[in-house]
């Protein structure tokens, strides 16, 4: 691994990465060179940021069908309802949070959270402390104390403010895996660890308009393997670190797939 002083560059470096964001990079740039994205940009955002939140709470275990996501209105009725609420309101909320994101990323997941968990109260918005307990049934990796969350949170956050030359998909994987392993807060850690990768996407230029749901392509993988590679992930060794980047490269992947699919409906007419 190299000795550069950057340690997110570090990670890009670790087999199977490059090929991974080389790989990301192409299937990107495919959907935005679709045709239909020189005018119709706008319809295709929307239906990525509904696709997205139907996968992101899929892995949280409410796994509507699309059309169920897109009829609904009511998203408090039981739990899975408000889960699926949550991923919705987060996708809608990503976007306006680019401006705070570099300067202040812990802002930003506070904020993230008050939104998913649509509710006010002690431990809302905020790390949880030791001895409170953490709502996230689906994993089940040993949780943190709470002095470690807010050092390894103080530490995510040093890394984005201070910016990085790292690929844009590894920034992204760190931060998604560091939430899944921190679970920082009492609940809904998974919808916000996926919505601040997404932010990163966005906010580096890989994909600025949101077009690539990476949520769909982790749904699209599977749970069982989500997990597989978060376990790599928070093993700490560098396949698995790297396993689990390219895990979340071909989530990517899978999502501009998504997207080009939407293009191609949208130029039919059909959507």
């Amino acid at each position: 691994m190299s000795t550069t002083a950057d340690p997110l560059v570090a990670l890009g470096e670790l087999p199977g990465v490059a090929e991974s964001v080389e790989s990301v990079r192409k299937a990107v740039d495919r959907v935005y060179g679709h045709r239909v994205m020189r005018r119709r940009s706008t319809a295709v955002t929307s239906e990525a940021a509904l696709r997205g939140a139907r996968g992101s709470a899929a892995l949280a275990g409410a796994d509507w069908a699309l059309e169920e996501v897109r009829r609904r209105s009511d998203f408090g009725a039981d739990d899975e309802a408000r889960v699926v609420g949550a991923a919705l309101r987060l996708g809608a909320e990503a976007g306006q949070l680019l401006s705070v994101w570099r300067q202040s990323p812990l802002r930003v997941l506070a904020r993230l959270h008050l939104v998913a968990a649509a509710e006010q109260g002690g431990t809302t918005g905020r790390p949880r402390q030791d001895g409170e307990p953490v709502d996230e049934p689906l994993v089940e990796l040993p949780l943190p104390g709470a002095a470690e969350v807010s050092a390894r949170l103080e530490g995510l956050s040093g890394l984005i403010v201070a910016g990085s030359a790292a690929p844009a998909l590894v920034t992204a994987a760190v931060v998604h895996g560091e939430l899944l392993a921190l679970r920082p807060f009492t609940s809904r850690n998974g919808i916000v660890a996926r919505a601040a990768a997404r932010i990163v996407l966005i906010d580096s230029g890989l994909d600025p308009k949101s077009i690539c749901p990476a949520e769909v392509g982790h749904a699209e993988l599977g749970r069982a393997a989500y997990l597989a590679a978060l376990e790599g992930y928070v093993s700490g060794t560098p396949e698995g670190v790297g396993a689990w980047i390219v895990h979340c490269g071909r989530a990517v992947e899978l999502g501009a797939r998504e997207s080009t699919a939407v293009c191609e409906a949208l130029q039919r007419g059909a959507a």
